[in-house]
């Protein structure tokens, strides 16, 4: 029901200014990818009434975009290979500094242990690498972008978020992993500009990522659109209803005689 929320918001804003809803399949993650659970995609924004231009884009097709993007912050001397687990950091992030933040965007804060002092000449394909996000703002400064939707703490309009904050808060974000040799994040801001991306409309949940991407469309060259973040769709109990929530799924809604009017109703658009 959040994916469908977020889905029909997206479609209803772009049709209601004559604009275009774009589907996009975000396939980086191999492991997770089914084609059956592509094809339930299609068939329930279909019964939604949404419509979408084709050829779709997929993410698992644009892997030498995602390398060029690659190499371009490389080239800058922004990226470094990283080997640390998701134990390791934990382990060394257990016993934060007083008033540190331990949690960003990404989960845990990455403390550095894999930062080199000066940037590697080369790296190696099947590495995971991070954004050194000191030199990284080093370049850029302060990041700013336009918010029609709504933060979590309630602003709208204008938003900076400070080089400082972004150190202290984000830290070295993950740009590459091992296993699919891309991000989300690098991903999403590459083909936001492939697909000439006037406004993207999204979840408060990716609300803190967005920082992250207006930095990397700065470091690459690319353009920054207008960002839309909307209210998470829960139950009674404040259950966020997303995919994990199976029971909660637009096929049961069908299965069980809805119509796409009811699930309108049911989520408020």
């Amino acid at each position: 029901m959040g994916h469908a929320y977020s889905a029909i918001l997206a479609h209803d804003m772009a049709t209601a200014k004559h604009g275009q809803f774009l589907l996009r399949i975000e396939d980086i993650d191999q492991s997770r990818a089914r084609p059956e659970w592509e094809a339930q995609i299609y068939d329930d924004l279909t019964w939604l009434g949404l419509t979408w231009p084709t050829p779709v884009m997929r993410q698992s097709d644009r892997m030498a975009e995602y390398q060029a993007a690659i190499a371009k912050l490389h080239a800058k001397g922004l990226l470094y290979p990283c080997s640390c687990t998701r134990r390791d950091i934990a382990a060394a992030t257990s016993a934060p500094q007083e008033g540190a933040p331990l949690l960003g965007p990404d989960g845990l804060i990455y403390p550095g242990t894999c930062r080199p002092d000066v940037p590697p000449n080369r790296i190696t394909p099947g590495q995971t690498l991070r954004l050194n996000m000191a030199q990284a703002v080093a370049h850029v400064g302060d990041v700013s972008f336009y918010e029609t939707g709504e933060a979590p703490d309630g602003t709208t309009g204008a938003i900076t978020v400070s080089a400082d904050a972004l150190v202290e808060t984000v830290g070295d974000v993950v740009i590459a992993r091992r296993d699919m040799a891309t991000s989300y994040h690098l991903s999403v801001v590459v083909d936001d500009a492939a697909q000439k991306i006037t406004h993207v409309v999204r979840g408060q949940d990716l609300f803190d990522a967005t920082p992250i991407h207006i930095l990397l469309q700065r470091l690459l060259g690319l353009p920054s659109p207008v960002y839309h973040h909307h209210a998470l769709i829960r139950d009674d109990r404040g259950k966020r209803l997303a995919k994990r929530d199976d029971a909660r799924a637009i096929a049961r809604y069908r299965e069980n005689g809805a119509s796409a009017a009811d699930v309108r109703g049911m989520i408020g658009v």
